[in-house]
Order: C-alpha cells, then structure tokens, then sequence
C-alpha cells in the first residue's frame, strides 16, 4: 500500500525577505529519504513565489498582514512572503486526500508562518496527522508543542526515528529502493532557475552566535564523486546558478573543495556558483582563489564578523583580520572584482559597540570590498544566548518572534536608531560606487 505524503514549506512572516537562492533543503533531504519507502510525495513549497532577478534570485510576493500582539510596538510593516493564502488551499485541493503531512520550520522567528500553514492544514484535513520538523522545531520545542497544534515535533536529523515516528501513527512502511532519489529527480518544481548545493553536514567549529552544533550531531564531507554527479544532473536540468548552503565549504581544502572544483574544472560546465553562506578566509590561498574563478564563482561572501581581536577570538576564532586580507589579495588576484567579494560584518552581538561596527567597515573600505552589515540575531542554546539571558538583557522565554534579526539589536542592543540607518546609508552608498 502507498501511503501519501503531503510535504510543505510555509510562508516567511517577517518585516523583510528576499530570496537569496533559498529553497527548504532540509524538507527535500526528508523527501530524498522518504524516497526509499512505499511513498507518494507531493510538495507545495509556499515561498516559490518570485521574481526571478540576476543569477536566479528575486524579490519574493508579499502582502501585508496584521502583526503579531507582541510586535504591535514595531513600526514598520509585517508580511507574508511567497504564494498567497488563495493559492495555498487551492494547490490543497490538487493534493487531495493524504496519510500524512511533514512541515519543515526554518528560522525560529518566522514561526508565526508555521502556525498559520498548520492552522489551513488542519482545517482541510481534520484529523491527518501533521508532523513538524525542520530549525524552530529542534531548537524550540516546547514552545512549538504549546504554539503550531502539530501533531509531533520531529528534533534533529533525518535518520531512522522519523520511520519510527510515522509508524506510530499507524501507517505501514516498507523499503522498496535501496537508494534513494535526489529532490531534482522528484519533479517538485517546475521552473529551477537556481540550485542549492550542499557539500558537507555540520560545522566543526563552535561560533558563540552559531547553532550548527546543537543541529548536527558531527560533521561529514560527503563524497566529492556524489557531488560532481549531483551538479552534473541538475546542469542537464537546465540549472545554471548553483548555491553552496555548507557552513565550511573550504574546511580541509585540499582534500575535499579543491580536487571537487578540479572535477567540475574537467566537465567544462558553463555554470556559476555562489556562497551566500560566509565562506572561511583562512583556507583561501593563490591556488582555490584561482579555481574558484576558472570554475565560474561569482558572488563570493567572507565571514569577518569583526575586526575587535578580542571578540574575534570570543566568537570562535575562525577568523582575523589579516587572514580576511590576504583572501581578499588572492582573489583580486585571481581576477575576482571587487564587486564579486563581499564581506559580512555583525552588529548587535551582546555589548557591541556602534563604534566597533563602524571601526570593521572602514578595514573594510580600505580592502575595497563589498560590505554586507548582517544584523545579529540570539539563537536558544548557543554561547550568546546564555549569556543574554545570564546578564538579564533577555528571558530564558523570550518569544522567538523577538529574535528577529530585522528588530533585536534595535530593542535589545541599546544602539541610536538614527545612528544606525545613517551607518547602514553610508554602507549602501559605498557599495553603490565600489
């Protein structure tokens, strides 16, 4: 017997998004999974709803909604990104009837999507059991038992549990392929303007603000064959823009991204490649510099954090300074321009100053790079986290939604709010005539 499988992506609730080649990576790992058993999976991915801009990203549709009681002091306007609530229940209507429903969750502070999706779910189809997974779940699973009315919350990895979870909802599963299908093979999507890659699982250092560690119990490289094969296929799909989600792509590099570039390098794709993830400056030498640009790389992003040598060693130290400078010399060198290397820079980590901030942008100017400001956002069970809540600046409770990284260091950090749009404005202007 085949048992139905509904999978589902909600809505981003937030005061902005834009879709930086992001697809639910984790909810297609469950589909890849679920692909050895007797399934039928069927995907409705709410934020597939964009307008296709340079290298496959774009602005995604949004509407304004009312904002949560707990924002109603934020000025500014909440929406919902991707498909509207019209095209959501009728593509329901295309699924039918199912056995089963698996959301995924992604940022914590976009829960409010999670429980609205679950709410149509419920009332479409009543009793089916609903299953949600995913970032928010594992990291915060108490407050989605009491908040989303799924019907389990799924912590961590996919492995065998997650059989184990369904059939003690009374479906029957059997193994009937002893490998399983890639997301692409699956037919989810009808247009694939871009492609998320992902390389290796984890992360093997512990950043103070990072919650890789308490997702993933280790980290693994997969097989550099596997992934050339993966890119291989998606490439005669017509995918042309590939996005690297790994936390360390360059770990150990000359084992693993050097000889798989190398590959890739001999299969003549006419291909580019991104990393929206910051990639690890340490690693970047003359000679990945130079594949990377022979291989067709073209938005490159650097995690810098911070030139304060004390909280770059607080931070992880994964980085310095000077190792961010010398990756920047060899990939100019290489032929990368300075519009192509970008560098991210936080602001709102606990008891940083303005100041702090504006003393990493100008290291920054000075390299002639693009400056990406990222805005710092608290993740339960990190360093930071206990910290906060150590020193009182926020709850052991705080509601997820207040972790939104478009609002905390306003509320939280203590920072002038025309001190910081007028820091952001001079940004946006350097980057304009870089």
């Amino acid at each position: 017997m085949t048992v139905r499988c509904l999978l589902v992506n909600p809505w981003i609730y937030d005061f902005a998004a834009y879709n930086f080649w992001a697809r639910p990576l984790g909810l297609l790992k469950v589909a890849e999974f679920l692909s050895q058993f007797n399934f039928e999976l069927f995907l409705i991915d709410c934020c597939d709803s964009f307008r296709v801009k340079k290298y496959g990203t774009g602005k995604y549709r949004a509407e304004v909604v009312e904002k949560p009681e707990i924002l109603k002091n934020i000025h500014r306007k909440y929406k919902r990104y991707g498909c509207s609530k019209e095209e959501f229940i009728e593509k329901l209507s295309l699924a039918d009837s199912v056995d089963l429903i698996l959301v995924t969750s992604i940022m914590a502070y976009w829960w409010y999507g999670v429980k609205e999706v679950i709410k149509i779910l419920r009332e479409k189809f009543k009793d089916i059991p609903i299953i949600l997974g995913g970032i928010y779940a594992t990291l915060y699973k108490e407050h989605a038992e009491k908040n989303t009315n799924a019907d389990f919350i799924y912590e961590g990895q996919i492995d065998n549990r997650l059989i184990k979870t369904i059939e003690n909802f009374g479906l029957k599963l059997k193994r009937i392929n002893d490998k399983p299908k890639y997301w692409w093979q699956m037919s989810f999507y009808k247009e694939m303007p871009y492609a998320p890659i992902l390389t290796s699982t984890g992360c093997p250092f512990r950043c103070s603000y990072c919650a890789s560690s308490l997702l993933y119990k280790s980290f693994e490289q997969r097989n550099i064959d596997e992934v050339v094969d993966e890119i291989e296929g998606l490439y005669r799909l017509g995918v042309r823009d590939f996005a690297f989600y790994d936390d360390a792509l360059l770990y150990k590099a000359d084992t693993h991204i050097k000889p798989l570039l190398e590959k890739l390098l001999k299969k003549n794709l006419q291909a580019r490649f991104h990393t929206p993830n910051g990639l690890h400056a340490r690693y970047i030498d003359r000679e990945l510099a130079q594949l990377m640009k022979l291989t067709g790389f073209k938005t490159l992003r650097l995690s810098l954090e911070t030139v304060d040598i004390k909280r770059q060693i607080e931070t992880g130290g994964k980085v310095t300074s000077d190792e961010v400078e010398r990756a920047v010399f060899y990939l100019k060198e290489a032929g990368f321009s300075c519009q192509e290397i970008g560098v991210y820079v936080m602001y709102g980590l606990p008891e940083q100053t303005l100041d702090e901030v504006r003393a990493s942008v100008e290291f920054l100017r000075k390299l002639r790079v693009r400056i990406h400001l990222t805005e710092f956002s608290p993740i339960k069970g990190t360093y930071y986290w206990q910290r906060l809540v150590r020193t009182g600046v926020i709850s052991e409770d705080l509601d997820p939604l207040l972790t939104n990284n478009s609002i905390f260091s306003e509320i939280f950090a203590g920072y002038s709010r025309e001190e910081l749009q007028k820091l952001k404005l001079d940004v946006n202007n350097f980057n304009l005539i870089l």
